[in-house]
C-alpha cells in the first residue's frame, strides 16, 4: 500500500469503535497484519497495570506478534485524565507514523477516542486545585449525591454521561462550570472538530440480543478465569479506593468481596452495567462521530472481517490517488 506518512496532506489514522464484546480487538489485529499497522488501545482502563481480566485486555497470544500501545502504562493508583490519555495516544500515533506504519486506534471509550482524533484542547482550562480539594472533602463527608444533583441542575447532558461514583469527572465538570461559567457540555461543543489526521472510523455493531448474550458470556468467562482473585489482589495492594477501581468489572466485585452482595448478585450487576455501557457507547458514536458502520455476526466473523478489510483497502487506494 505504500507509506501512510506523506501519502496525503494529513496522515491516515484508522479507528475501530463500537460496544464492548463486539469484536473490535480481533479486527484491529487482523487489520494490522494486512496493512502493516500497529494497534493503539483507545480504552480508558487498559492503561492500568494489574487490571487485566476486568478490562478484557488482549493477551500476548491474541496479539499474534502485533505491537500494541497504551496498555499497562500506569499503576492503578495514578490519576490519568482524558487529557493525559490524549497526550500519550497522540505520541504513540506520531511514533507509529514515523516508522511508516498505519496507526489503528481500537477502543470503546467515546470521549477518549474523540479527544485523540479531533485534538480537543484541554490545556486552556487549567485545574483549580483548591476547588478540587474542597469537592473531594465534601464527597468524603457527605458522599457524591449532592454534587451529582448539582451537576444535573447545571449540566444535565454531562450528568447523563458521568456516573455518580466517577468522582474525578464529576468534580471536573463542576469545576469548569464554577471557574468559567460555562458548562462542560458547552465547553466541549466549542471544540473545533477538525482532525489533525485523516481519520477513517470503522464502527462495529451487532443485533442487540446477540450482543447482550456475548456480554453475558464474557462476564462469565472473566469470573471463570480469575476476576475475583484479580480484584482481591488489587485490594491487597491498597488500590481499593482508587478511581480506577470504580470501573465496571471492579466496583461490582468489590461489593461482593466487602460482604455487601452475594457473588450471584455482583455478577448480575456486572452484566447489567456492561450492557448499559454498551448502549451508551453506541449512542455516543452514532451521535458524535462520522462512522462507517458494519454489522457483525458471530457465526460469520471471519467473512465479516475479510469484507471490512477489502472495503478498507479500497478506501485507502482511493485516497492515495
Amino acid at each position: 500500500m505504500g507509506s501512510f506518512r506523506g501519502m496525503y496532506m494529513k496522515e491516515t489514522v484508522i479507528s475501530i469503535v463500537g460496544p464492548t464484546a463486539v469484536g473490535k480487538s480481533l479486527l484491529g489485529i487482523e487489520m494490522a497484519k494486512r496493512f502493516n499497522g500497529e494497534v493503539i488501545s483507545g480504552d480508558s482502563t487498559q492503561v492500568y497495570t494489574g487490571m487485566d481480566i476486568g478490562t478484557a485486555k488482549v493477551t500476548k497470544e491474541e496479539m499474534d506478534g502485533i505491537a500494541h500501545h497504551m496498555i499497562d502504562i500506569i499503576s492503578p493508583d495514578e490519576s490519568f485524565s482524558v487529557a493525559d490519555f490524549q497526550l500519550h495516544a497522540n505520541k504513540c500515533i506520531d511514533d507509529v507514523l514515523r516508522r511508516d506504519k498505519l496507526p489503528i486506534l481500537v477502543g470503546g471509550s467515546g470521549l477518549y477516542i474523540q479527544a485523540v482524533l479531533y485534538n480537543y484542547n484541554f490545556s486552556e482550562q487549567r485545574r483549580d486545585e483548591s476547588f478540587t480539594k474542597r469537592m473531594e472533602e465534601m464527597i468524603k463527608l457527605e458522599g457524591p449525591d449532592q454534587l451529582y444533583k448539582k451537576l444535573k441542575e447545571v449540566d444535565p447532558v454531562q450528568a447523563a454521561k458521568v456516573h455518580p461514583n466517577n468522582h474525578r469527572r464529576l468534580i471536573r465538570a463542576l469545576e469548569v462550570y464554577e471557574t468559567t461559567g460555562m458548562t462542560m457540555t458547552e465547553y466541549q461543543q466549542q471544540q473545533q472538530l477538525e482532525s489533525p489526521y485523516n481519520p477513517i472510523i470503522i464502527g462495529l455493531d451487532m443485533d442487540r440480543d446477540v450482543l447482550y448474550d456475548r456480554i453475558n458470556q464474557r462476564v462469565n468467562h472473566m469470573i471463570d478465569t480469575g476476576l475475583i482473585e484479580e480484584v482481591k489482589n488489587l485490594i491487597d495492594r491498597g488500590y481499593e479506593d482508587c478511581q480506577s477501581m470504580h470501573a465496571i468489572g471492579y466496583k461490582e466485585i468489590i461489593q461482593h468481596i466487602s460482604g455487601n452482595q452475594p457473588i450471584e448478585y455482583a455478577i448480575d450487576d456486572l452484566k447489567q452495567n456492561s450492557r448499559k455501557y454498551a448502549k451508551r457507547q453506541l449512542t455516543w458514536f452514532r451521535n458524535k462521530m462520522n462512522v462507517q458502520w458494519y454489522k457483525m455476526e458471530p457465526m460469520l466473523i471471519e467473512e465479516k472481517i475479510e469484507f471490512i478489510l477489502k472495503d478498507l483497502a479500497g478506501i485507502l487506494e482511493e485516497k492515495s490517488n
